[in-house]
């Protein structure tokens, strides 16, 4: 069964990639479906914020949240957050895939794919549409426009890399680790550097800086104010000895997850299943491309964090490893043979069946036995209904305003029915677009569900002037053991 399976694929590459990612995309959008009864806190964020539509956040750049709300208007369906993630996965594979088979062929630039999948960011955790995820298309296609740019000099390659670029940078700032290898490289190459001479890198940068713009802009305008929350992600730095530290951890980290992908690409370097032909394609340069878009970004990354001694979120690593598989294709010291193909499509088929295991055992199993709680366990749609119907029942009128933190907030946010605005936190700062003379005359519910349940959280103080304490709220847990107390008070409509 399987050497049919592997001659098959051997004979039609392109009918199996495609197969490919159909499977991957149908098994990582049904099981959070599935296995999700509340949407997990990036979702709750990007519901909370796309809405309001603006040019800029307090945290990330907006894309995510604008692409979550345009799901949401169209399909009302938790289904389609899910399928987003895939979408965005589906589109980077396409873009490496067509690059690896300008270098390594069909079935070369399938086990390119299929190693990088290996890692567990393409599909346990892209479950979780978030800036991560969204960022993965616009980096793999600024990969292969800048290889196709080099390679053939045509403009249009130009102009993709600066609309990928420019896009990636709408999806989240850290493609600036992808963009300073990409121009280093073009300055320090002596057969990159030529094309220096030429107007197409003066124009990627051109359509880049264009499609930034009104995103700089407000960045100017803001103080630059998201960078404020990435400052406070990364761990500070203590002694020096964090200039060491803090790098090792998260190249440690990085290795770690890169396990899977490594056992999927082993077969390459076994020499007991032969030698076989390897139809590559690829010359020093393209080698040289390959090597900086699989190790550029990391090395980037590594440095910033040895110079200031700041620590790196593990995962940061998302797109860091797009073209690895690429890369292990091009430099393995074993041809491709049926052999090696039949063992890489077993490991992975191996890997893909450990990770949806582990999700399912995680969301559906364990909850049975270790009683942990899970976020999208909260009984965030039972929360919404209540307090809505609480609301109208009380002041008559219908829940315009909810004064709260990002998590229990915006999931009164999302699934009351009248999908009310958060004032996050409290915080006319966090959400500047409500207009807290029209909170006033509308009113509002204060919601929190960490202290006292019976005393409004000393933050919320100033914007709950006037809010009336009610008797907590007790909700079960959407699946296993455990409830939750909810603190909440209503603010009257002004009369």
């Amino acid at each position: 069964m399987l050497a049919a399976v592997t001659h098959w694929i051997e004979r039609r590459p392109e009918t199996a990639f495609v197969g490919f990612l159909a499977l991957h995309g149908i098994v990582w959008a049904a099981l959070p479906s599935l296995l999700y009864p509340n949407l997990p806190l990036d979702l709750i964020e990007a519901l909370t914020y796309g809405r309001e539509w603006q040019l800029g956040y307090d945290k990330l750049p907006p894309l995510p949240w604008w692409t979550v709300e345009v799901a949401y208007r169209l399909f009302h369906a938790d289904i389609a957050y899910y399928a987003l993630g895939q979408i965005a996965v589906i589109a980077a594979f396409v873009a490496i895939w067509a690059l690896a088979r300008r270098l390594v062929g069909a079935l070369g630039a399938l086990v390119a794919v299929l190693i990088v999948d290996g890692l567990h960011y393409f599909s346990y955790t892209a479950a979780k549409f978030n800036h991560d995820v969204i960022e993965l298309p616009f980096w793999a296609m600024s990969g292969y426009a800048f290889w196709s740019a080099l390679r053939t000099g045509r403009i249009v390659y130009w102009i993709i890399l600066g609309l990928s670029v420019g896009f990636a940078f709408w999806a989240k700032y850290f493609v600036v680790v992808l963009a300073i290898p990409l121009a280093l490289f073009l300055l320090l190459d002596p057969t990159a550097r030529a094309s220096v001479k030429t107007p197409g890198p003066w124009v990627a940068l051109a359509v880049a800086l264009g499609v930034m713009a009104p995103h700089l802009v407000w960045l100017v305008q803001n103080d630059f104010l998201p960078f404020a929350y990435a400052n406070a992600r990364a761990a500070p730095v203590r002694s020096m000895f964090d200039h060491l530290l803090h790098p090792l951890e998260f190249a440690g980290s990085q290795g770690l997850f890169l396990v899977p992908a490594l056992v999927i690409a082993a077969p390459l370097f076994v020499r007991r299943w032969g030698e076989g032909n390897f139809p590559a394609k690829a010359d020093a340069f393209d080698l040289r491309i390959v090597t900086l878009l699989a190790f550029g970004p990391m090395a980037t990354i590594t440095a910033v964090s040895i110079v200031t001694g700041r620590g790196l979120i593990a995962m940061w690593g998302y797109p860091l490893w797009l073209f690895l598989g690429l890369w292990i294709v091009l430099f393995a010291p074993r041809a491709l043979n049926r052999l090696r193909l039949e063992r890489i499509v077993t490991a992975w088929a191996v890997v893909f069946a450990l990770y949806a295991l582990a999700f399912i055992a995680n969301y559906e199993v364990m909850p049975r036995f270790d009683h942990r709680y899970r976020a999208v366990f909260f009984p965030g749609e039972r929360l919404g209904m209540e307090l809505s119907h609480r609301f109208k029942e009380a002041t008559g009128t219908p829940l315009a305003y909810v004064i709260g933190t990002m998590w229990v907030g915006g999931n009164i946010g999302h699934y009351a029915a009248e999908r009310p605005r958060v004032l996050i936190d409290g915080d006319p700062h966090r959400a500047p677009w409500i207009d807290l003379n029209d909170l006033k005359a509308k009113g509002a519910i204060v919601v929190w569900s960490e202290g006292e349940p019976q005393v409004i959280p000393l933050g919320f103080a100033n914007a709950a002037s006037g809010a009336q304490i009610q008797p907590p709220l007790k909700l079960r847990y959407r699946r296993g053991e455990g409830e939750m107390t909810i603190g909440w008070a209503i603010i009257p409509p002004a009369k």
